[in-house]
């Protein structure tokens, strides 16, 4: 079994869960101390495994993991678990943030499935897609995340009708709400009180016997999958629902007051204004003497200088969600206000110029 988005949350306990069931599995996460953790958790526990540090985008990740999985012989199971949310509303975010979205969520997971194909149905293996309830009922604030997740749930039944024929049989899981960074990154605890949460490991004991007995779909929270549905055919009374969501401030959503604030050009309380500029006299301090204030956080949360590097394209627009996302893949608290102290470190040495609150504008690169 290949499971992407293993290092964290539903893919780390899908792993965990298929070495104990005897799969050998082969992992792929982009952060590499976490892979490693569950590599040897699994190891530790009679299992075996392989892990790939690798982003599920980049053109060369499809044949690594096929490389990776060829000493065992054979591909029975490609679960595609990797995944990050989008915050905010749909037509505020950047091109960037859209087609990270689609290439994450959609283009990835098919570029993968493409190249296994042939070794699927040697073995009348399986696909699996993670799909969500925002797929069918879509929620504000969560910008390209629904879009997506609605096209890689149309992916999974075309392929399902596809593929039949060849003997590879195709999965889509609903997850429902999970516990875990992603639901937190995505802004998924704005929807659901933490005692409404599924466990990861519980979805994940779902979708392995989903896997056992060829499902074509799982629904890992049923309840909640029967609330998508009453949405889905009853939408006056989900826009109702999604309004009193939307406009309530004790779930600290507001979004619509946010968006006319911005349109109208006004500043409020909900958008701080941005903090006057730091006057750099002379010429600026290199990279790496800019970044010496933050020195020490990056190395804990391990985020490299060449990767800040990278994000140094004069007139680009870094937004700290998307930065963080690009990062981390699921930025967890810590991770979120590192990178901030460290746009900030930027900012005050005059590389980047704030434009809005937790938004900047490179001015030079290093």
């Amino acid at each position: 079994m290949i499971v992407t988005g293993a290092s964290s949350g539903i893919g780390r306990e899908l792993a965990i869960a298929a070495a104990r069931k005897g799969y050998a599995v082969v992992l792929c996460a982009r952060r590499a101390d976490r892979l490693d953790a569950v590599v040897q958790a699994i190891r530790a526990d009679g299992g075996t495994c392989t892990g790939v540090v690798a982003d599920v985008r980049d053109l060369g990740t499809p044949q690594r993991l096929l490389e990776a999985a060829h000493p065992y012989g054979r591909i029975d199971v490609i679960a595609n678990v990797a995944g990050s949310g989008a915050p905010g509303p749909l037509l505020e975010q950047t091109d960037a943030a859209i087609a990270l979205q689609w290439d994450l969520h959609v283009a990835a997971p098919l570029r993968i499935a493409k190249a296994a194909l042939p070794a699927l149905i040697a073995t009348h293996g399986q696909l699996l897609f993670i799909g969500s309830g925002l797929a069918r009922v879509p929620a504000p604030g969560f910008g390209a995340y629904a879009p997506a997740k609605a096209a890689i749930r149309a992916a999974a039944q075309q392929l399902r009708r596809e593929l039949h024929d060849d003997g590879v049989g195709v999965m889509y899981v609903d997850p429902g709400a999970v516990d875990t960074e992603f639901s937190e990154a995505a802004g998924m605890e704005r929807m659901a009180s933490p005692g409404m949460l599924a466990k990861a490991g519980d979805v994940a004991q779902r979708i392995l016997h989903g896997v056992m007995r060829r499902a074509a779909r799982v629904n890992a929270v049923p309840w909640q999958t029967a609330g998508v549905i009453l949405g889905e055919w009853f939408p006056g009374l989900a826009d109702a629902a999604m309004k009193r969501i939307v406009d309530s401030p004790a779930q600290g959503v507001t979004l619509r007051s946010e968006r006319s604030e911005r349109l109208e050009g006004r500043q409020t309380s909900v958008i701080p204004s941005v903090a006057p500029q730091r006057v750099v006299e002379g010429p600026p301090p290199d990279l790496a003497t800019a970044l010496e204030p933050v020195a020490r956080r990056m190395e804990r949360v391990k985020l490299t200088q060449a990767f800040v590097e990278s994000l140094l394209v004069p007139g680009a627009t870094l937004a700290l969600t998307e930065v963080a996302m690009r990062w981390a893949g699921m930025p967890n608290k810590n991770e979120r206000a590192a990178m901030h102290e460290v746009l900030t470190a930027l900012a005050d040495a005059g590389y980047l110029e704030p434009t809005a609150d937790e938004t900047w504008l490179v001015t030079m690169s290093s």
